[in-house]
C-alpha cells in the first residue's frame, strides 16, 4: 500500500441485493452511505474523475442494491442503498433498510464509513443513527456535507461548524468536511482520508499526513 492510489482507475465489480451475494469478505472496504438524493453517486463520480461510474438519477431512491467497486488490489468502495426517502413503497423501503443494516453490522472488512448529508439539511435522525452505530462499532467516519456550492461562504462555514460541534458530543473518530461534486471542494480531503484508511488497514506505514485534531 505504499504505492499511490489512482482513484480514476476504479472499476465496477458487481451489484448485490444483500451481503450473501457479495464476493468474499476480504481486503478493505470503505462504504458510502447517505439519505436518498444526498449526492452519493455524484460524489463517487467526482472522487474517481469518471462521469458515469455510479449511476445518477433525478429520482431519489433509485440505488436499491449494494454496489461494489474495486479501487486497487485489496481496496474497495461500497455504495450502499440510499435511506430515508418517503416516496417509495413501504415494502421496498424495508428491503433496502434490511440490506443496508445487514451490511453495516456483518461485513467484517468494513474499515471506514463516508456519510453524505446535504449541507442544507444535515444530521437528520437516520444520519445520526448511522454515525452513532459506526462509533459504537469503532469504525471511523468521514461526514461529507454535500452540495456545498448551494450555499454562500458564510452559511457554508456556519453549517460545517454546527455539524462539527454536534458530532463532538457523540465521541468516536468523526471528521467533517464540506463537499461539492460540482466545484470539487473537499475532493482532496476525501481522497486523503480514503488513502489513510486503506493504508492503516493494510497494516503498512503511510506517508500521508492528515490533520487529526478533533473536529
Amino acid at each position: 500500500m505504499n504505492a499511490k492510489i489512482h482513484y480514476q482507475n476504479t472499476q465496477f465489480v458487481t451489484s448485490a441485493p444483500d451481503i450473501r451475494h457479495l464476493p468474499d469478505d476480504v481486503g478493505v472496504e470503505i462504504a458510502f452511505a447517505g439519505r436518498s438524493n444526498a449526492g452519493k453517486s455524484s460524489s463517487l463520480n467526482r472522487l474517481t474523475n469518471q462521469k458515469s461510474l455510479a449511476k445518477t438519477s433525478k429520482t431519489p431512491g433509485r440505488t436499491q442494491l449494494i454496489n461494489l467497486f474495486k479501487v486497487a488490489d485489496g481496496c474497495h468502495i461500497v455504495d450502499l442503498p440510499g435511506y430515508g426517502f418517503a416516496q417509495v413503497p413501504l415494502e421496498m423501503k424495508k428491503k433496502w433498510q434490511k440490506s443496508l443494516g445487514e451490511y453495516l453490522q456483518k461485513r467484517e472488512n468494513l474499515k471506514g464509513l463516508v456519510v453524505l448529508m446535504d449541507i442544507r439539511h444535515p444530521m437528520k435522525d437516520l444520519d445520526r443513527q448511522l454515525v452513532s452505530w459506526a462509533i459504537d462499532c469503532h469504525i471511523p467516519v468521514q461526514v461529507l456535507l454535500t452540495k456545498a456550492d448551494k450555499l454562500k461562504s458564510g452559511a457554508r462555514k456556519a453549517q460545517e461548524l454546527m455539524v462539527r460541534k454536534d458530532v463532538q458530543t457523540m465521541g468516536g473518530e468523526v471528521h467533517v468536511a464540506a463537499f461539492s461534486s460540482t466545484s470539487g471542494q473537499g475532493v482532496d480531503i476525501l481522497r486523503q482520508r480514503l488513502d489513510q484508511w486503506y493504508a492503516v488497514n493494510a497494516q503498512e506505514p503511510t506517508d500521508i499526513e492528515l490533520d487529526n485534531t478533533p473536529e
